[in-house]
């Protein structure tokens, strides 16, 4: 998981940090002025400071932030001059936009603030839609506006030049003041609100900026993006009425608070409207209470009532943002918060403390508990909880040992011209929860100190009483934490009050002779010492300094807080900070609060020592013991009563039928598990349908389901069910659920019960073999040891798979446990070592280890059109073309409007555009030409081109969870990490990868400890590459873009980039697209689905001498460690279906017969990827037959193998 932070504000402004794997506060030490609220995204941070301006805190990141800035320079021809500054009256402007509308001369281009600065000065672009243009960068036209060529023409009469100068955005990890607006001035900002990230993800970095004025309005800040940080100007919202606070969550929910205590919700947010178009009122929570604050996220609404209850919004979503209805939830709060992945953040009204809410996922969005973050400033002067010297010194006043001066003995307060003499001193009680160090001697302090500095009031009224509030009456209760401190216009207690549990001691100002002052009151020291010491000794009890506390606070110090007191919290923003309910987070464990202070402190005068509580311990673990054994000796001689155990889950879904017409029909579907008395479980599956009346039932044993694997579909919520019979058939049992998490429920339970009855739980082993479906699902499966055995392996339809949470489009590995992985979105992403995520639940997922992935891939359709003597190309084709918009093969109708994302959990991030990167090249408007549907497609239009087509594009993001952390910021297309033998004893493993560029990087650091590894080695190349794998023993294998294949040389631990890459001729007439390196072969794939296997392959001679074709339908191949052979063959005939994607296994596979001999099918079809480079278990050795004695039957039906040649038989 990337770390993120969590942003807050002190009640004096100061803003601080919590990073996600750290345990202290970090102030902003960049802050020069205090802030009175914040907001944050993942890339920044927006805040609101006491001067009302906004300001923006940009994290700097390896892509920074460029602008270009574009003007043209037009001219015209005339046969005096030539081209020259001369328009004509009716032409554009001499120095224009691109539009010629608006006049931009140079030295009108200002930069937007002080936060940016110009990269260079302005230079002529001299490129023409990626072509080099002549003649200084002109490009040429007939007149304005017109087609633009590069080349002039004898009727050209105009020409225009493109200029272009960058600026860069420096303000970089710094508080950056947003200019004002230009015109007409809004109303001091009171708070802000930023999201709407999730929206759309163009352009990027896209934000959506709320802000509330004094006066009530409603502000949105424009044209916020990765390129403008800033955004452009303030737009004004209208309104039902008066709002006093906003809030924006990452989608489309946008609430506000009224100042009457009503809830706006803002109505028709989309990509194309990120702004809405109505609001809509909602009451508040309480119908005696107003609402006083709102925070939102993704699908939820939380609302705190100004009597701090603490509401929930159910039945909140995109469709229906205003919810059905709202839930009382435990706790009081003054403010709260929703960040990434709906977990809520609040301030508690008792002791502003920062609180957690635990247990919040999908599936329970209203969380569990509250938990208190418990973790230091980096400004105090002690983490420890307790200390005796705090003890001491707390004692020692007390006592009256505190003789000199304080620092702030000469301090006059501007209302209180008329108190005490010099030696005055403010003296503020606090509760145990405020504990903190008084100096024991201020002797060598200087009498004169600098005047005080009081305390900003830096927020909201509830802010403004968080110095000077603390009513009679809010002290604290015994035993307990308790809430602020009190300043209490009363005399100081007497002797049995101090005795008291948790008492707090208040000193007045009355009695010094001074006026009354709520907030800060000036106490004469020696009357204080007096009143003191008629309390007796209180040092002298431990008892007594245990429950009764004070502190002094110095005005003329810069930390308000002492060196063991919590701070006091005005604002938090998680927006920006990225955990979710499996995230591990070191924010708990810091005892540094108060109440853990008193805690601490009453245990240190019980004396317990470590040697006494081991005592304690072993002497109730023998009573326990003994008292077990006593109670099962009396009831051993009962038989047992219940020999098994038998559990029923029943359910209503739909399945697709076996035969024909195959169609969804209506089953009832069982569960039944049962435990035998070894604690073995096992199940069965029944399915009950009707047949012409007749009542049915198909069943199959949960020990003989070998996956359970979720079908993308846009209309079902199904699954498939297979066994090593439906794996023959290719025809696995279908189910339907209703919704999308009774499937979810069902998989998991299915899942459980499949693991149980095979023994399998926790993380996959080194060994494992690890596969991925063409829809992004991970699958892995434990290999047996006879799996490579000979000559009799474990057919492969009989390997159990289980799912892994998370989406990606790659997986490697190797035998010793290091797993990387790569996203449709190009994400690298390493296992971490857990189990479970995505759909798995409790037993069946690791509480650990388990993040948070995001994975965008794009969806593609295709418009068509056909040439015609009349019109030219149009939608109008003929009778037998294709659809105008179809899909690939032409043969599904796929339109912008009736396409959807690849499944329910997928939601759209951007709009529709061309997409010109296709195979075969675009011309500038996307379109490639052909003679016909379908041929060849080429980017350029000949006199034989009737059709022609482009393909449109469209991004859609799944966010899930799984056992993957992401590894930025180069995106990568290809990974391949060193094979290790079983017993290896490699310290760092060599791990190569190919970047979405075609670089190709060696990664650096990777140990197991460290799988992630360090940093990138660029290895140079000629030419951009997309395929690399590494063999056993370092030999590095690569693919070019133009399908040739490259050796890498002298590759070594020494060496762990090599030297030089040789180029090895590709097989005649083919194109290789993907290269898989075992311990001595190497096998290739070519763009026709071609198997090929490098045959003279030596220590001495590694490039080999030529191929060997092994198969053709190939899709994808994976070279083991033991140099097994796995392939995804498509085209596998079943006795009930054809599937593409299906997982084959090379059987035959020895040193005297590398190529191996035929085919063994496994599961399938719909996978794209696997890999067995981690599974380096060498098969048991068999003793062969006698060459006289009869040859055993084959274990393999004559339909599941072949002779050396095509992989299924075609």
């Amino acid at each position: 998981m990337p770390v993120s932070l969590l942003w807050a504000v002190d009640v004096y402004g100061r803003v601080y940090s919590l990073s996600t794997a750290g345990q202290v506060w970090e102030q902003c030490r960049d802050a020069q002025m205090e802030f009175k609220r914040v907001t944050a995204a993942q890339q920044c941070c927006w805040g609101i400071a006491c001067d009302n301006n906004i300001y923006l805190n940009l994290h700097a990141s390896d892509l920074p932030v460029r602008y270009q800035e574009e003007t043209y320079e037009n001219q015209r021809w005339n046969p005096v001059d030539g081209f020259s500054e001369r328009l004509l009256p009716s032409d554009r402007w001499q120095w224009s936009d691109v539009t010629g509308l608006q006049h931009q001369p140079l030295d009108n281009f200002r930069l937007p603030s002080i936060s940016w600065e110009w990269e260079g000065d302005w230079h002529a672009d001299e490129n023409l839609d990626g072509e080099p243009t002549e003649k200084g960068g002109w490009t040429f036209a007939i007149d304005f506006p017109a087609t633009y060529t590069k080349d002039k023409k004898w009727n050209s009469c105009v020409r225009r030049k493109r200029w272009l100068r960058y600026r860069t955005y420096k303000a970089m990890d710094t508080w950056a003041k947003i200019p004002s607006q230009q015109t007409t001035l809004p109303d001091p900002f009171s708070d802000i609100s930023c999201g709407g990230w999730e929206i759309s993800d163009e352009p990027r970095g896209r934000l959506s900026l709320w802000a509330v004025s004094l006066q009530g309005k409603v502000w949105f800040r424009e044209g916020i993006c990765h390129h403008n940080p800033e955004g452009s100007l303030w737009e004004e919202m209208l309104l039902p009425g008066e709002v006093v606070q906003i809030s924006c969550g990452p989608g489309d929910l946008i609430w506000a608070v009224l100042w009457e205590g009503q809830l706006i919700v803002r109505e028709g947010i989309s990509r194309d409207c990120p702004k809405g178009t109505s609001w809509a009122e909602v009451d508040s929570p309480s119908p005696d209470v107003g609402a006083a604050h709102v925070a939102v996220g993704v699908n939820v609404v939380w609302a705190l009532t100004k009597d701090n209850k603490v509401w929930f919004r159910r039945g909140v979503n995109s469709h229906n943002p205003s919810g059905s209805g709202w839930i009382n939830m435990v706790g009081e709060m003054i403010m709260i918060n929703v960040g990434l992945n709906d977990q809520v953040f609040a301030i508690s009204c008792e002791d502003r403390a920062v609180y957690f809410r635990q247990g919040v996922t999908s599936s329970e969005l209203s969380g569990k508990t509250w938990k208190a973050i418990t973790v230091p400033r980096d400004g105090d002067r002690s983490h420890s909880s307790a200390s005796t010297s705090s003890l001491q010194s707390a004692g020692c006043y007390f006592c009256g040992e505190v003789r000199a001066q304080s620092v702030v003995s000469d301090v006059e307060s501007d209302t209180e011209k008329g108190s005490i003499d010099g030696a005055s001193r403010l003296v503020a009680s606090i509760s145990p929860e405020s504990f903190v160090d008084a100096p024991t001697d201020l002797s060598d302090q200087p009498i004169d100190a600098p005047k005080p500095r009081i305390p900003k009031v830096t927020s909201d009224s509830f802010i403004s009483e968080l110095v000077s509030d603390r009513e009679p009456g809010k002290t604290s209760s015994e035993g307990g934490p308790s809430g602020p401190a009190v300043l209490e216009e009363e005399p100081i207690p007497g002797e049995e009050e101090v005795d008291a549990p948790c008492a707090s001691v208040a000193l007045s100002s009355s009695q010094s002779g001074g006026p009354p002052d709520p907030q800060w009151s000036n106490v004469d020291l020696e009357e204080a010492q007096g009143q003191q010491a008629q309390t007796g000794a209180v040092a002298d009890s431990a008892d007594t300094c245990s429950l009764s506390s004070v502190a002094t606070y110095s005005l003329a110090i810069e930390d308000q807080y002492g060196a063991d007191e919590h701070p006091l919290w005005a604002w938090v923003s998680g927006g920006g900070c990225s955990v979710d309910s499996h995230s591990q987070l070191n924010w708990f464990n810091c005892s540094v609060n108060a109440s853990s202070l008193v805690q601490s402190v009453q245990s240190m005068s019980l004396s317990v020592t470590p040697a006494q509580t081991a005592a304690w311990r072993k002497q109730i673990f023998e009573q326990l013991s003994d008292r077990t054994k006593r109670e099962m000796d009396n009831f051993r001689h009962y038989e047992q009563a219940v020999e098994q155990s038998v559990w029923v889950k029943k359910g209503t879904m739909q399945w697709w039928r076996d035969w024909k017409p195959h169609k969804w029909i209506d089953v009832h579907f069982a569960l039944e598990q049962f435990s035998g008395p070894e604690g073995n479980k096992d199940g069965i599956l029944f399915i009950y349908y009707n047949f012409y009346e007749e009542k049915k039932y198909l069943h199959a044993f949960i020990n003989e389901v070998t996956i359970l694997v979720p079908v993308l579909n846009d209309s079902k919520h199904s699954f498939a069910v297979y066994t090593p019979e439906r794996t023959k058939q290719r025809w696995p049992i279908r189910l339907a659920a209703a919704t999308e998490l009774e499937m979810h429920d069902w998989l998991a339970l299915l899942s459980v019960s499949c693991c149980n009855s095979r023994g399998l739980q926790g993380s996959p082993s080194k060994q494992a073999a690890w596969s991925v479906t063409c829809k992004g699902d991970i699958f892995v499966s434990e290999p047996s040891p006879s799996l490579e055995a000979m000559p009799y392996p474990t057919p492969c339809d009989q390997m159990f798979w289980r799912q892994v949470g998370g989406h990606l489009r790659v997986v490697e590995c190797n035998s010793v446990g290091i797993v990387w992985g790569i996203g449709y979105d190009h994400t690298a992403w390493v296992h971490t070592g857990g189990y479970g995520g995505g759909f798995s639940q409790g037993l069946a997922s690791s509480t650990d280890h388990i993040y948070t992935q995001v994975d965008v891939k794009s969806v593609y359709i295709y418009e068509n059109q056909r040439w015609n003597p009349v019109s030219g190309y149009t939608n109008r084709g003929l009778p037998t073309d294709r659809y105008m918009w179809s899909d690939a093969s032409g043969l599904h109708e796929c339109t912008k409007t009736n396409m959807k994302p690849p499944s329910p959990q997928w939601t759209w991030v951007s709009d529709w555009a061309i997409d010109y990167s296709v195979s075969g090249g675009t011309d500038r408007e996307g379109w490639q030409y052909a003679g016909d549907f379908p041929a060849s497609y080429h980017g350029h239009k000949t006199l034989k081109d009737f059709v022609r087509r482009r393909r449109w594009a469209r991004k859609s993001k799944l966010t899930t969870t799984g056992p993957w952390q992401e590894i930025p910021p180069i995106s990568l297309i290809d990974v391949t990490i060193l094979p290790c033998a079983a017993q290896s004893s490699v310290d760092v493993v060599p791990l190569w990868a190919i970047s979405n560029k075609g670089d190709v990087l060696c990664r650096l650091g990777v140990t197991t400890l460290t799988p992630a590894g360090s940093s990138w080695l660029h290895v140079g190349t000629d030419q951009p590459f997309k395929s690399i794998s590494i063999g056993a023993a370092s030999q590095v294998w690569a693919i070019a873009k133009d399908g040739s294949a490259f050796y890498r040389g002298s590759v070594s631990p020494q060496s762990p980039a090599g030297d030089s890459w040789y180029h090895i001729p590709s097989p005649a007439k083919q194109k290789l697209k993907q290269v898989s390196v075992g311990r001595t072969s190497v096998y290739t794939v070519d763009e026709n689905g071609n198997l090929w296997y490098r045959q003279g392959l030596t220590p001495s001679y590694p490039q080999g001498s030529s191929w060997e074709h092994i198969s053709n339908n190939v899709r994808k191949v994976s070279a083991g460690p033991l140099d097994q052979v796995w392939i995804i063959a498509d085209k596998v005939q079943g006795s009930q279906s054809l599937s593409c994607g299906t997982v084959c296994h090379r059987l035959g596979v020895q040193p005297v017969e590398p190529k191996g001999q035929s085919w063994d099918y496994g599961i399938g079809g719909g996978w794209d990827h696997i890999t067995v480079r981690g599974n380096s278990m060498e098969p048991p050795r068999v003793r062969l037959p006698s060459l006289t004695a009869p040859a055993p039957p084959s274990p393999l039906p004559a339909s599941n193998t072949e002779a050396n040649g095509n992989a299924v038989g075609c």
